[in-house]
């Protein structure tokens, strides 16, 4: 299988990257795992509505571009459907049965996704209603995403 974590915005601090590394090598145990990091738009802090689809938008056409029609898209968004580790393991485990060799995990920018790329998923995975920064929750996912394949190989780390 091959995974990949479309993101917009790089991460800025040193922990946060050494973090990404760490998970991302324990993945490539498993997985063809990549990054692909989408520059984000520069904006004011205070923007229109017509502003914030404008950025959305820009954000989501860079991200569309870097996505195959063979790939199975997987949307974070704070209105999708949660998972328990378990949970993740056993979609992730089924996309395999189904033939779905590519997968790719949508980290939005700070201002959310755009409505065609959620048009694109073909699901949206929330881990909770509560908002975090994009740099912690690229760590979460990615610790996530390996300890759904630790799970699916029948190996100790998920308690």
């Amino acid at each position: 299988m091959k995974i990949r974590l479309i993101c917009v915005g790089k991460l800025k601090e040193r922990f946060y990257r050494d973090a990404v590394e760490e998970f991302s090598k324990r993945l490539l145990r498993f997985i063809d795992f990549s990054i692909i990091e989408i520059p984000d738009e520069k904006a004011p802090e205070k923007l229109s509505k017509a502003e914030l689809e404008q950025i959305k938008c820009a954000e989501g056409r860079r991200i569309l571009e870097r996505l195959g029609d063979v790939d199975a898209v997987i949307a974070l968004d704070v209105l999708g459907d949660q998972f328990s580790s378990e949970g993740l393991a056993k979609k992730l485990s089924a996309l395999m049965l189904d033939g779905k060799s590519r997968v790719a995990f949508i980290i939005g920018g700070s201002n959310g996704l755009s409505g065609e790329v959620l048009s694109r998923a073909d699901m949206r995975l929330s881990f909770s209603k509560m908002t975090f920064s994009h740099q912690i929750f690229r760590v979460m996912l990615l610790e996530q995403v390996y300890r759904a394949f630790k799970i699916i190989n029948n190996e100790p780390y998920h308690k």
